[in-house]
């Protein structure tokens, strides 16, 4: 096994030298005008780590990053553990903070699965769909794949698919939406920091960010609730993943997919009756 190891030393190595460069660029906020644009680490390692191992460049090998895809299904599981040990000691926050905090997976769970399957069944996608849309598909959704179907299985290819896309597009995307919706004066500042727990700390982060920049004055309130907000929807759209999203996604995927997945049971018949 340390044999093994030491032939993968140059995953290893990229890997401690891209979180090293990412966090010494740190945290960029611009601003738009019509807001702030705020760049994480994350966004930056994944762009980096897109680039170097483009087959082209002949940087890494695919038995390399086959090895990674590997190392990633272990690292979720430790997130699993450290996740559980977040969980116990945090479910009276969610009691005490009311039904409002819940209330947000509402939207989750509307916007994911009864929006987002049918349009990803339209699109051709088969079982990455049931991965991409139970969710928003943040670590802990992550987790949740790995630990039914595999890192490496089609759910699990679609879960991670959202996944970087939130990386790369979600904070870009909120930060705007955020800095928009404040100046309409529409919303308080507080409802807006707690719409900003969307379950992923980058976002959030981006989002009560472009939120502080137009509110100064609440700062402190907007990254208090922001945070609040992040943690209740994180550890109760677990559960609610786990229990409910997941389970139902399936059912609705064994429903829609003859339907409206491409060469669906429904075309199939057509082509044959033809």
């Amino acid at each position: 096994m340390q044999e093994n190891s030491l032939r993968n030393w140059k995953i290893h190595l990229f890997v401690l030298i891209l979180v090293c460069f990412t966090e010494f660029i740190g945290v960029k906020t611009f601003n738009i005008g019509i807001g702030a644009i705020v760049l994480f680490p994350m966004l930056y390692a994944l762009i980096i780590g897109a680039v170097i191992s483009l087959p082209s460049l002949k940087i890494l090998k695919m038995k390399e990053m086959n090895v990674a895809a590997n190392i990633l299904g272990i690292s979720f599981m430790l997130f699993v553990a450290k996740l559980g040990m977040l969980m116990g000691p945090s479910l009276p926050k969610i009691f005490d903070a009311g039904i409002s905090l819940g209330l947000q997976e509402v939207g989750h769970f509307a916007g994911t699965i009864l929006l987002g399957l049918p349009i990803a069944l339209l699109l051709g996608m088969k079982r990455e769909a049931v991965g991409a849309t139970f969710s928003i598909d943040r670590e802990p959704n992550l987790a949740i794949i790995a630990e039914k179907y595999g890192s490496d299985s089609p759910e699990g290819r679609g879960a991670l698919g959202v996944y970087v896309c939130g990386t790369l597009f979600g904070a870009l995307y909120l930060s705007v939406l955020a800095s928009f919706l404040a100046q309409t004066g529409w919303f308080h500042p507080i409802s807006l920091a707690m719409g900003a727990g969307v379950g992923s700390g980058s976002m959030m982060a981006a989002m009560s960010g472009a939120l502080a920049v137009i509110f100064p004055e609440s700062a402190k309130d907007i990254a208090v609730f922001a945070g609040a907000a992040n943690l209740i929807t994180t550890i109760l759209g677990t559960y609610i993943c786990v229990f409910f999203s997941l389970p139902f996604t399936n059912y609705l995927y064994n429903k829609f997919e003859p339907i409206l997945g491409r060469k669906s049971k429904k075309d199939q018949m057509k082509n044959i009756g033809a």
